[in-house]
């Protein structure tokens, strides 16, 4: 218990009150104003906890936690690369936990000192990424793992087959061996490829969307080959889960992040910045980026009205970029609510040397430390958003460590699925990402799609003079 109490996360909201930031800020009346709405929204957690069935993955994965351990071992004492085949939730998770837990340089590391193999994660379909993986790895010395829950993904699939093809060339009909396949247990298309080509499989549970899978085989698979402790990663969960069983926002961190966020946007607000203060929480800001989008940028409620809600998030790092986005924030629209990711204790300490003593604008450096300069900097853009009236929150972790990243993403599950019941949307679908999808299939002749194909044949033809 106390090692867990001095891995707390905290949430300190100063910032987005009224008394600090002036009017752009939130008063505890508000919030008060919204008391019915949140317990109806902390009921509704409750009632609908069996849908969703993330909330579980940190208690029912003990045998698959230990299959994939031991698949991992095997991995890493017999190859030297390590690719996932997988776009979006399948993709991003992965990359932003390896690059929490891991040496920032993992993939540039000698073999001895990164003790598995390079990992890289293809989340796209660009032809020259493509073959510029193929350039450095070697095909032989390779486990690839394909992810996609519906077997059915475009993009994920034609990686698949790039792959298939350059494994049956060198190993014919046990091409398999070189694969691990995620996916749904029952149905789709990779389950049956799976089958009949004896790959190594895990399964996306039911219940449990992409961008809410990092906790389950679609993130820990990687991470363990990578020597990620995927165990402490759902201890963590666990740890926040109790912490968010509180129904009284006032006690509960996600909670009170969720409808401090929901007012925002009632106001006006329509911008989340995700700012983090290490670059091993770099990637954090993505994986928050689609969370947040494609569960709450919803046209219709729960009732079938028109809603067109959500909020925008934009990825920052600081100190980087307060150099290009931070006079943006300080100076420009009331439109945004910053959230800062902060570490007490980073895993190394580095000495800024004394020299150019005769210089006072470089030699006061000297004698700190690159820790208290990071910490220092985060602090001075806390003060100068407050300063300036803009509000923001700040996340801390104690360190960075499988347990404290465990706490993060699942923090940031339950502060987004509260928020969803705050706006009475669901935030569980997509029904915007399949439009594209399907005119994507019609113009690559997929069978089914002809109606659609004959709609974008009308399409208006572009206008020359716009055309510069």
């Amino acid at each position: 218990m106390a090692k867990r109490e001095t891995m707390r996360l905290r949430v300190d909201f100063n910032n987005m009150m009224a008394q600090r930031v002036g009017e752009q800020g939130i008063t505890v009346e508000e919030i008060e104003q919204w008391r019915d709405a949140a317990q109806a929204a902390a009921k509704a957690m409750v009632e609908k906890r069996g849908s969703m069935k993330w909330r579980e993955l940190p208690y029912n994965q003990a045998e698959i936690v230990k299959d994939i351990c031991r698949t991992a071992e095997e991995i890493r004492a017999n190859y030297e690369n390590f690719v996932v085949l997988g776009i979006g939730g399948s993709a991003l998770g992965p990359i932003a936990v390896q690059q929490a837990l891991n040496h920032l340089h993992y993939n540039d590391l000698p073999a001895e000192k990164r003790g598995g193999p390079r990992l890289f994660v293809e989340d796209n379909v660009d032809p020259e990424r493509m073959e510029a993986l193929l350039d450095v790895i070697d095909v032989k010395k390779t486990m690839f793992n394909v992810i996609t829950k519906s077997g059915s993904t475009s993009e994920t699939m034609t990686q698949l087959l790039i792959v298939v093809d350059l494994l049956k060339k060198l190993y014919g009909d046990e091409f398999g061996s070189h694969l691990i396949a995620t996916t749904d247990e029952k149905k789709g298309n990779l389950i049956k490829i799976a089958r009949d080509n004896n790959i190594k499989t895990y399964y996306v549970p039911d219940g449990v969307g992409g961008r809410f899978s990092e906790l389950c085989p679609v993130g820990l698979v990687a991470a363990a080959v990578c020597g990620i402790d995927i165990a402490e990663l759902l201890a963590g969960a666990a740890y926040m889960d109790e912490l968010c069983a509180e129904s009284d926002v006032w006690k509960n961190s996600a909670y009170l992040a969720g409808l401090m966020q929901v007012i925002s946007m009632e106001r006006g607000k329509n911008i989340s910045v995700m700012m983090p203060y290490a670059d091993s929480l770099k990637y954090m800001a993505d994986w928050y980026a689609q969370l947040w989008a494609e569960s709450l940028g919803k046209r219709f409620g729960l009732d079938g009205s028109v809603k067109c809600v959500g909020q925008t998030p934009v990825k920052a790092l600081g100190v980087t970029d307060q150099h290009s986005q931070v006079q943006l924030y300080v100076e420009g629209p009331h439109d945004k609510v910053v959230t800062f990711l902060g570490v007490d204790k980073y895993r190394c300490e580095y000495p800024i040397p004394q020299g150019f003593e005769d210089i006072p604008d470089v030699s006061f450096l000297c004698g700190h430390t690159m820790n208290e300069l990071i910490q220092a900097e985060q602090r001075a853009t806390e003060y100068a958003l407050m300063k300036a009236g803009r509000p923001s929150f700040t996340i801390t972790l104690p360190e960075v460590n499988a347990f404290t990243i465990g706490q993060l993403l699942y923090f940031f599950e339950v502060q987004t699925a509260f928020a969803g019941e705050l706006l009475q949307i669901n935030a569980f679908d997509q029904p915007g990402v399949e439009g594209g999808k399907q005119a994507t299939y019609a113009l690559l002749g997929k069978p089914g799609f002809d109606e659609k194909r004959k709609e974008l044949a009308q399409m208006p033809a572009s206008d020359p003079k716009f055309v510069l």
